[in-house]
């Protein structure tokens, strides 16, 4: 039995990115403002290593849902910007470990009010009723399909 009350096209457009492009697109835009010179893309690999620094690039591949060369251009480019450094892990030689650098660590507290302020334009209106429901709604539509 299905279970899709939704008109035509209308789940589908949402949950495969609409609210998340959106949102994304205010963070940039957001980040511009503030002259913060850095894309969204970097922003997440960014995000987890202020979360754990020190990753390797599997890691960072599995935490942002990338694939490997995407991470490999993204840390390439973080590199550019002085903001990550590789560093040869000591237990395997073949992984590189990404860890901040002293300005991709400055960088952390200016970001995440610009985040939040974004994630707080985003939720206007919403209440915290229904942000439970739809962190409930979209974990099992992953749980689901993991």
């Amino acid at each position: 039995m299905s279970n899709n009350q939704f008109k035509k096209g209308e789940l589908y457009s949402f949950i495969t990115g609409k609210a998340s492009t959106a949102i994304g697109r205010r963070l940039q835009k957001n980040f511009k403002q503030a002259e913060v010179e850095i894309t969204i893309e970097q922003w997440s690999v960014l995000y987890h290593l202020w979360k754990e620094d020190g990753m390797s690039q599997q890691q960072l591949c599995d935490a942002t849902f990338r694939d490997k060369p995407s991470i490999t251009r993204l840390v390439d480019n973080l590199e550019k910007l002085k903001l990550v450094k590789r560093n040869a892990s000591k237990e395997d030689r073949r992984k590189n470990l990404i860890v901040l650098t002293a300005e991709g660590k400055q960088l952390e507290e200016h970001c995440m009010e610009i985040a939040n302020t974004t994630l707080n334009e985003a939720l206007q209106g919403v209440t915290n009723g229904q942000i439970e429901i739809a962190k409930e709604v979209l974990q099992m539509v992953y749980d689901n399909l993991k």
